[in-house]
C-alpha cells in the first residue's frame, strides 16, 4: 500500500511485478478502482521517493488501466515522477511534437524493427529517465520490448564483453543537408538540419562540442557525426555495471539481425521476406566504407566489430527481453541509465508518444 496525501485518493493501488521474480521488470501499477490520470499523478507526487526507489529497483514501471486517452496525460504523469523534462531529441528516429514536451516515439515505417538501446546513449548528457504511452494500440505486434542492460552485462561472454571494453565503441552517422536526400534508403536518417533544429552550421558545430561530436562536413551540404564511446558504464546511483553502448542500432548487421530474430519469434511470411532482403541489402552496402555508412559502429580503433560478437550480444539481449503486447493507455516509466528499449514491428494504427527527462 502506498502512503497517501490529503491531495491523493489512490489507497487501492494494484502492484506486482510483471514477472515471477519479487524484482522483475516492469513493476506493474493498476488502479484499484478509480483510474483518472490526474489521481494517479497526484499519488505519485505524493510518494515521489517510493517511485523513484521502485524505479531504480525494477528498471522499470507499468502503469496499466488508467484512462491515459491524450498527450497531456501523459506528460502530466511523466512530471509526477521527474519534472525536468527535455525537448531536445539528438537521436535518428523522426518524431512529430505532440505537446512542447511529448512527441510520437518514432516516425519510422511500420515494417522496421528497432533494436534495444538506451535513449540517445551515444550523446554526452543523455536521459536519465524516458517515458512511453500507449494512445493507439496496433493491430498486430507494435510491443516496445524492455531489457536490463545490467542483466546483459553480467551475461556476456566474458570474452567478448572484454573486447568490447578494451576497444570501445566508434559511431558513425551520416546525414543530408536542409535539401535532402535522393533515393530510397532503409537506413537514411533525417536531415541533420532537422536534427540540431537550426541551419546554422556554426551553432551545429558548438552542439557537437558540447555532446562530444565530430562533425565533418562533405559535398552537397551532408554532415558526418563521429563519436568515441566506453561500452558499459555503472549506473550513477547503484554502481551497478551496466552494457551501455548504441552498437545493436548502429551496427550495419542490425536489420537482418533483428528480423531473423523477429522471425524466430513470429514464424510469420513478413518477418522472413525482410530477413532477406535486408541480408541483401546489408551484403550491397558492405562494400562503402564504415565513414560513408548512413550509420554504422566499430572499434574506436577503426577495426570492424565482428558480425560474429554482434551476433552474441543480440543472442543475449533477446534472452532477457520482455515483451509485452500494448493496451491503450498504458504509461511506462524506464530508468534510462540501465534499461534497454526497442519496437517490433506491426500492422494497423498504431500511436505512442515519449518524453524524457
Amino acid at each position: 500500500m502506498l502512503a497517501t496525501s490529503a491531495s491523493s485518493s489512490l489507497e487501492d493501488l494494484h502492484i506486482h511485478p510483471f514477472g515471477h521474480e519479487p524484482d522483475s521488470l516492469p513493476l506493474v501499477i493498476e488502479p484499484g478502482s478509480d483510474p483518472n490520470p490526474r489521481a494517479l499523478a497526484e499519488c505519485l507526487r505524493a510518494n515521489h521517493e517510493w517511485t523513484r526507489d521502485r524505479l531504480r529497483q525494477h528498471g522499470a514501471i507499468l502503469f496499466r488501466g488508467f484512462a491515459v486517452d491524450r498527450p497531456q496525460h501523459f506528460e502530466a504523469i511523466a512530471r509526477a515522477i521527474d519534472d525536468d523534462l527535455k525537448n531536445e531529441y539528438l537521436g535518428t528516429s523522426p518524431r512529430d511534437a505532440l505537446t512542447d514536451y511529448v512527441f510520437s516515439a518514432s516516425e519510422l515505417p511500420d515494417f522496421y524493427p528497432i533494436p534495444q538501446h538506451c535513449e540517445m546513449s551515444f550523446v554526452k548528457n543523455y536521459p536519465r529517465r524516458i517515458f512511453f504511452c500507449c494512445l493507439i494500440a496496433s493491430d498486430h505486434g507494435g510491443e516496445t520490448p524492455l531489457v536490463d542492460f545490467r542483466k546483459v552485462y553480467a551475461d556476456l561472454d566474458p570474452k567478448v564483453r572484454q573486447r568490447f571494453i578494451d576497444r570501445g565503441v566508434r559511431c558513425i552517422r551520416n546525414y543530408s543537408g536542409p535539401q535532402g536526400g535522393g533515393r530510397f534508403d532503409l537506413w537514411k536518417l533525417k536531415r541533420w538540419d532537422e536534427m540540431f533544429r537550426t541551419t546554422d552550421r556554426a551553432a551545429v558545430e558548438a552542439k557537437c562540442r558540447e555532446e562530444g561530436f565530430e562533425p565533418s562536413w562533405g559535398a552537397n551540404h551532408r554532415l558526418r557525426l563521429t563519436s568515441r564511446h566506453d561500452a558499459s558504464h555503472n549506473h550513477p546511483e547503484t554502481g551497478d555495471p551496466v552494457w551501455f553502448n548504441h552498437t545493436l542500432v548502429f551496427h550495419l548487421s542490425a536489420a537482418p539481425g533483428e528480423y531473423r530474430r523477429i522471425y524466430r519469434h513470429r514464424g510469420d511470411l513478413r518477418s522472413w521476406f525482410f530477413w532477406q532482403l535486408s541480408r541483401v541489402l546489408v551484403a550491397m552496402k558492405r562494400s562503402t566504407p564504415a565513414e560513408d555508412q548512413a550509420m554504422h559502429c566499430t572499434f574506436v580503433d577503426g577495426g570492424e566489430i565482428p558480425d560474429a560478437d554482434m551476433e552474441h550480444v543480440r543472442d543475449v539481449v533477446w534472452r532477457h527481453m520482455v515483451i509485452n503486447p500494448w493496451q491503450k493507455g498504458d504509461v511506462v516509466a524506464i530508468d534510462n541509465h540501465a534499461v534497454g528499449h526497442g519496437r517490433l514491428p506491426y500492422t494497423g494504427p498504431r500511436q505512442v508518444a515519449v518524453c524524457w527527462a
